[in-house]
C-alpha cells in the first residue's frame, strides 16, 4: 500500500480474497491537509485496487448504490461489482464496513448518533440482503470512533433513545450520560441478522488517541477527517 496512506485493517477482513479494506490513520495534525485534498490522495493511493466512491454524509439514512458520481447524499452505499470502493469519511463518528464474501457484495455507513438511532447499519445490511446476500454470511468490521470513554451526551440524546436505548449509555465523571455507540451498532448488526461472532472491532477512541486519529470533539471545526474504504479489487 502506499506510504501516503497509513491504515489499520481488521484479521477477519484482511483473509477474504480480492478484498481491500481499511481504517485510516492520521499523517498530520488538523488541518495539515484540505478535505479535497485528504480526499485526493487516498483515492491516488488505492487506484490500483479500484475507485474511491465517497458521500456527501448527513447523518441520516439513505443508501446509494454503486458506480456514482461525484458525492450524493447519503450515509452508506452498497458495492456489487468490483473496482467499486467504497469509503466514508469520520472525525468521531463511526465507520462500519460490511462483506458478503461468498456473493461479493460489499456495505459500508457512517454512524454517528443520529445516523444509529436512525438505523443506518441496518439500512445498510438491507441493501445488501436486497443484492442477493443472506444475513448469516456477512462479515461487520466497526472502526475507529470516539469511545464511550470521552462521549459525553446530552440528556436531549438520551431521550431521543428512549427507555430501548438506555443500556447504551453510561455515568460519566462529570454528571452526563456517556454514549456507546459502538455497542448500540453491533445491537443494531445482530438484530439485522448477523452473527455475533462475525462483528469485529478496531475499538480504538479516537477522542483519546490524538496521536493516531482525528477527533471533532477534540480538535473542533478545523478537524481533519480520515476515510474507512472497503471493496473487492
Amino acid at each position: 500500500m502506499a506510504v501516503n496512506l497509513r491504515v489499520v485493517t481488521v484479521p477477519e477482513l484482511a483473509a477474504v480474497s480480492g478484498l481491500v479494506h481499511g481504517f485510516e490513520q492520521r499523517l498530520g495534525p488538523a488541518g495539515w491537509e484540505s478535505r479535497e485534498d485528504g480526499r485526493a490522495r487516498v483515492a491516488d493511493a488505492l487506484a490500483a485496487d479500484g475507485r474511491l466512491r465517497l458521500l456527501r454524509q448527513v447523518h441520516g439514512t439513505r443508501v446509494c448504490h454503486a458506480p456514482w458520481e461525484g458525492t450524493p447524499e447519503g450515509d452508506a452505499g452498497v458495492a456489487t461489482t468490483a473496482g467499486e470502493l467504497l469509503g466514508i469519511e469520520t472525525a468521531d463518528c463511526l465507520p462500519v464496513l460490511i462483506v458478503d464474501p461468498v456473493r461479493r457484495i460489499v456495505a459500508a455507513a457512517h454512524a454517528g448518533w443520529r445516523g444509529t438511532l436512525a438505523g443506518v447499519a441496518a439500512r445498510a445490511v438491507e441493501a445488501v440482503v436486497a443484492a442477493g446476500s443472506q444475513p448469516r454470511d456477512l462479515v461487520a468490521a466497526l472502526g475507529p470512533s470516539i469511545g464511550a470513554c470521552c462521549y459525553e451526551v446530552g440528556p436531549e440524546v438520551q431521550d431521543a433513545f428512549g427507555p430501548a436505548g438506555a443500556h447504551f449509555f453510561r455515568p460519566g465523571p462529570r454528571g452526563r450520560a456517556h454514549l456507546d455507540v459502538r455497542a448500540a451498532n453491533r445491537a443494531q448488526l445482530t438484530a439485522a441478522g448477523l452473527d455475533g461472532g462475525a462483528i469485529h472491532d478496531v475499538a480504538d477512541c479516537t477522542y483519546h488517541l490524538a496521536d493516531r486519529y482525528h477527533s471533532y470533539r477534540r480538535d473542533g471545526r478545523g478537524a481533519g477527517r480520515m476515510i474507512s474504504f472497503v471493496g473487492f479489487r
